[in-house]
């Protein structure tokens, strides 16, 4: 990548590869991730700041050791590149092992896909999407304290078919910084619209309808 100048915005989309999702369920996934991606709105969010230019990654995690970027960081400046984006992550191949759930692990090897970065950015942000708590690995709070210490703010989409009370978990153990907030997910059939709308929320400045 050449050298880019500073960023609006940093941000890395974690998402779930454990056990409890299948593969068709993977592919509502990466699909509905793309789609949201695609969304003009979020476009013109993306490349609307001061800097017209956001820095974004995919990475997928399962259990502790099972951490995989998958699409690595792309520079979106514009509409055509924010669509190669969409396209890569619509294909990305599911390359993370299925397993048990390690969101502190995965959220401490995002923080050194952040350190990375081709640029410095005016906000870093890590979304977390799951469909269960962590049950495996370093437990998720301290990684997240430290991230937040650091000025990374975390956000979550729970996706709630298998554990209704996983917004509860996630706001004590998983989101922390300026703004962070949990999106909600009934299943996976409403996942590209749940993404949209956390997407435009975080990087939006109108409101989301």
């Amino acid at each position: 990548m050449a050298a880019l100048g500073p960023a609006d915005l940093a941000l890395v989309l974690m998402a779930d590869c454990s056990a409890s999702v299948t593969f068709a369920e993977f592919n509502l996934i990466a699909g509905g991730m793309a789609a949201a991606l695609r969304d003009e709105r979020v476009v013109q969010a993306l490349v609307g700041g001061p800097h017209q230019l956001a820095l974004l990654s995919v990475v997928l995690f399962s259990g502790a050791n099972a951490q995989h970027v998958v699409v690595d960081w792309t520079a979106v400046g514009n509409a055509a590149q924010a669509a190669g984006f969409a396209d890569a992550v619509d294909n990305m191949p599911r390359i993370a092992r299925a397993g048990l759930t390690a969101i502190g692990n995965a959220l401490a090897a995002t923080g050194v896909v952040l350190d990375r970065a081709p640029a410095s950015a005016t906000r870093r942000i890590i979304d977390v999407a799951a469909d269960g708590r962590a049950n495996d690995g370093v437990a998720p709070a301290p990684v997240r304290d430290a991230l937040v210490a650091e000025g990374v703010t975390i956000n979550g989409l729970c996706i709630l078919h298998e554990e209704p009370d996983l917004v509860t978990n996630f706001r004590q153990d998983v989101i922390g910084g300026p703004g962070s907030f949990v999106q909600v997910c009934a299943d996976y059939k409403d996942f590209a619209e749940a993404m949209r709308r956390k997407l435009l929320r975080e990087i939006g400045d109108k409101p989301i309808v």
